[in-house]
Formats: structure tokens, sequence, C-alpha cells
């Protein structure tokens, strides 16, 4: 009786349109085409443990249903977030049994990555003595979240959220169960793909809204969002996305693209993540990508990150609007920071050499007996307030880590850089040749 009571319950929407096979996945064809990894192996009488990534909505659960019926192995599936070591337990000792009466079995486990290190140890024997096909599912970075173990003995495959046109697919095959067009004006259908976010569950699932309204005039943009809900972007502070769009945000000023370098900031403040976390990149960009190209990037960006401290949010966000608008159009010079990692590479590699005896400091009788200090030469009295004495350790010859570029300010250092090397040059001839005398 519940069967059939269950029958006759209502459906969702996006329920009732989950596609029957594989073909009709819409967006993953670079997976499930005939000539794609997951086609090939199917075409092939074959199917493979994997690991399927890729953002909510796009079709990772069906995707694993389907490959179960396609090849014949029953479909155990499991939410790594309401199960544990017990249930894990029961599917095994049932595909064992299924196995020894000659059928296969595909443990499909949603949020695999919510399994710790130890249960997705406990996968490994069963999938490697096929006991199991193992199908995966996350939306986080596989090489972050699994064990290197399990990633070695499955495939991982990456879906597509989906673009435009896949949703616009899913609008007509809606339109098409509903037997009735969204009642939507052009651009609010536009507007609606858009509120999706490559979210095909969550497309059907707005469609569904709008089929419940009362009858009545299409509705406009303006209409539309109020009828349904702005969707927050997809974005995790303490997951892959928040490193992603910070690295794109880091890119894209290196790139002095500053209207991308925008966007980035937009999506990230708008994905709620800490404004001070965004002040913080961009003081490091300002010293590791601009650096003494432009040495008030430090300046504007300090400032920035103040009046944001000062004015909080939202309009302080402007502050740091206009520190990476100065960072995308400012130019750009890695010398220093190309400098000091030549400079640690030398210090590491040349030990604890003593800096020379002249340059050191000589407060006692003993150390002035040993030659401290002697034959240092005060810079402020020699001609043009230089000495071109070498600073560097005995042992070691002269080296040059700073080579700024030919682009703003630091070409001026590198005019000044030139300056001291012929004086230099000048000043140890000289030496050279009282030497010789």
């Amino acid at each position: 009786m519940s069967g059939l009571f269950e029958a006759q319950a209502p459906r969702p929407l996006a329920d009732r349109l989950r596609p029957g096979k594989l073909s009709e996945v819409v967006g993953q064809d670079h997976l499930l085409g005939p000539e794609a990894p997951i086609g090939r192996m199917l075409s092939q009488g074959r199917l493979a443990s994997m690991v399927l990534w890729g953002p909510p909505g796009c079709g990772k659960t069906t995707i694993a249903r389907l490959l179960a019926e396609r090849t014949s192995l029953v479909f155990e599936p499991l939410s790594a977030v309401f199960s544990g070591v017990a249930d894990l337990r029961k599917v095994f000792a049932a595909a064992k049994e299924r196995r020894q009466m000659g059928q296969g079995t595909l443990l499909f486990i949603d949020e695999i990555h919510r399994f710790n290190r130890a249960q997705q140890d406990g996968f490994l024997p069963y999938v490697e003595d096929g006991t199991v096909i193992l199908v995966g599912a996350t939306t986080e970075n596989p090489s972050f979240e699994l064990n290197a173990a399990l990633l070695s003995r499955a495939q991982v495959y990456v879906l597509r959220r989906l673009d435009e046109a896949a949703l616009e697919e899913l609008l007509q095959r809606a339109e098409r169960e509903c037997g009735a067009a969204l009642p939507l004006e052009p651009e609010a259908r536009t507007a609606l793909i858009a509120m999706a976010d490559g979210d095909g569950r969550y497309l059907l699932n707005l469609a569904e809204e709008l089929y419940a309204l009362p009858q009545g005039a299409p509705l406009d943009t303006a209409r539309l969002a109020e009828v349904v809900q702005k969707r927050a972007p997809v974005y995790d502070k303490g997951q892959e996305s928040h490193y992603n769009l910070i690295s794109a945000l880091h890119k894209s000023l290196r790139g002095s693209d500053t209207d991308a370098a925008l966007y980035w900031l937009a999506r990230m403040l708008a994905g709620g993540e800490d404004p001070h976390y965004i002040a913080r990149r961009l003081l490091r960009f300002a010293v590791e990508d601009v650096g003494l190209a432009d040495p008030g990037s430090l300046e504007q960006v300090l400032a920035a990150w103040q009046a944001y401290e000062r004015l909080g949010t939202p309009e302080g966000e402007l502050a740091l609007a206009q520190a990476v608008i100065y960072l995308g159009t400012a130019p750009k010079s890695n010398a220093a920071y190309r400098a000091l990692g030549q400079a640690m590479r030398a210090a590491r590699e040349s030990g604890s050499l003593m800096p020379p005896a002249h340059i050191l400091n000589a407060p006692t009788r003993l150390m002035k007996d040993l030659g401290y200090g002697q034959g240092y030469a005060y810079d402020h009295d020699a001609p043009e307030a230089f000495s071109g004495q070498n600073y560097f350790p005995e042992g070691l010859a002269r080296q040059s880590f700073y080579q700024p570029v030919d682009r703003g300010f630091e070409r001026e250092i590198r005019k000044r850089l030139d300056y001291w090397d012929k004086l230099r040059s000048r000043r140890q001839a000289g030496e050279g040749h009282e030497e010789g005398k």
C-alpha cells in the first residue's frame, strides 16, 4: 500500500525531468559523448571507479545512477553526510554476496569528501578486488580532500557548470512537461537563467515556483526579482572557491586588467569574503608584483585598508576598489621579490661567512687588536658620499641580486645603480693603482 500512495504523491519538477538515459544529460558532452572518456569506456563494455567533481546541480548523482543502469550494476547510493562505517559494512557485505552470484555493484557516495581519511582508506580493498565500482561525487577539489591512495585507484572527471544553452534546454523540457510556456518576458527569461548560476536543479525549482503563480501577464525582470529570491553566489570561504577567486584577482592585477580585477573583487565581496583578507592579499601584491616600480602602491593599499577599518561595509569596500584600480594601472615589477629570493639562496649556500672586518664595530680593545673596523671608510666623507668599499663577506664574490625593470620609478633606480657601479669600479681601480705603486 505504501508503494501505491508513494506513486500518487506529487513529484518535484526536477525529479520528473530527471534524465532516463545518458544521452539526455545536458552540458557534460566532454565526458559522456561517444569520443569522450566515459563514453569510450562504456562503448568498450567496461566501467572503472571514478570521482565526479563539479558544482551543485550539474548532474553528478544522475550520471552515477545512469551508469549503473547502462552497465547492469546494482545501484547502492550513500551520502557521506548521513552514513558511517556501519552503513559501509552493510553495503560491502551485500556487494560480496552479489558478486558470488555474478552481479556487480556500483557504490555511489555523495559528498565523498566528507568521509575522513580512515573511512576513505576503508574503501580501498573493496575497490581493488572489484567488489564494488566506486563512483564518488564531490563539490570540492579532490586533490585537497581525498586520500592519494584513493585517487590513484579512481579516475577524476570534472563536470562543468551548466552554460546558458544547457539551462535553456532544461527550461524547454520543463515547458514540454508542464504543457505551457513559462510566464516570462524574454529579458526575464535570460535573468532567470543567470539566477541559476549554472545549477540545473535550482533552475527547475525556480521554474516550478513560476508555474505555481496565478495566471497573469508575463513577468518582467523587476517582477521576477520580487517573486523569486535571489540566489547567493556559490562561494565557500574555507574551500577551493576561496583560493580560485583570490588567484583570479591576483593574476588579473598582474596582467594589468583592471576591469577583470574589479569583477573578481566584486565576486569575493558578494560571496561574503572577509574584506581584511582581501586587503592583506592586495598588500602582498603591492610588494610582490608592483614593488619599487611604483613605491606609492604600498601606501595606497595601506591607506585603503585603514579606510575600510574606519568605514566598514559597504562604504569601505569602495576604498578596496580604489586600491584594486591603483594596483591594476600601476607599472609592474617583481624585481624586489626576485632579488630577495636570490639573496636567500646565496645566504643558505654561503653558510656562516663573517662580514668583512672593516665594517665590524670594535667596542673592545681586543676587537680593535683583531682588526675590527680597521680601514673602514665613512661614506659621508667620501666624494659623492660613496666610498665604493666591499660589503660582502670575504670568500663570497660580489653578487647582483636586484635587477630593476625599465618601468615606472625603477627606471630611475636603474640609473642610480648604474651610477654607483661606475663609481665603485673607478674607486676600486684607483685602489689597485695605489697598491701597484
